[in-house]
């Protein structure tokens, strides 16, 4: 088997804008992105809810983090829009459109919580076999740091989140 190609990878910060380690990494890299840059890889730090973070709010009118779904992606747009559900039609027409070929590669999602979690990475499908082989790699390149990998699988669950757009979707949380 092929080993796929990863091409562009989004790294989000400010899905929630209460949650400011990832704001502040995208700042930085928007700023001087040297760090994140490879050979044959495009990588796009990019701010997911300006507004939130501007107002340091979790969201402004509903969880960005849960609006990727058909319905909300399909909603005309109007006058009255909730906020991130328009968000969510711009971050899917840059980064997707969701589930087709010119998808983004990789979302990293990057969250913050209060939970006693430290830094565990957060996949949403155990037969992805490259995310199983990135989690892997991570784990390896930060021991003896640990980093958890939890796994949020449902059988019939399609999932909304913000990195759901990509083909390979992993999030990242810290606490």
């Amino acid at each position: 088997l092929a080993e796929p190609l990863v091409r562009r990878v989004g790294i989000f910060g400010g899905t929630h804008g209460n949650e400011l380690s990832g704001v502040l990494l995208v700042r930085h890299w928007q700023e001087n992105g040297a760090e994140i840059q490879r050979p044959g890889v495009e990588v796009k730090p990019f701010l997911a809810n300006p507004r939130a973070v501007e107002k340091c709010t979790r969201y402004i009118d509903c969880d960005l983090n849960r609006v990727f779904d058909p319905d909300s992606l399909g909603r005309p747009v109007v006058e009255d829009i909730p906020y991130e559900v328009r968000r969510a039609q711009e971050i899917n027409h840059i980064f997707g459109p969701k589930g087709s070929d010119d998808a983004y590669d990789l979302i990293f999602d990057l969250h913050n919580t209060t939970s006693n979690m430290g830094g565990t990475l957060i996949l949403e499908n155990s037969r992805d076999d490259f995310t199983i082989q990135m989690v892997h790699y991570i784990k390896n390149a930060l021991a003896p740091e640990p980093c958890p990998a939890l796994l949020i699988e449902h059988p019939s669950l399609k999932y909304a989140t913000t990195r759901s757009v990509a083909k390979h979707p992993v999030g990242k949380y810290e606490n």
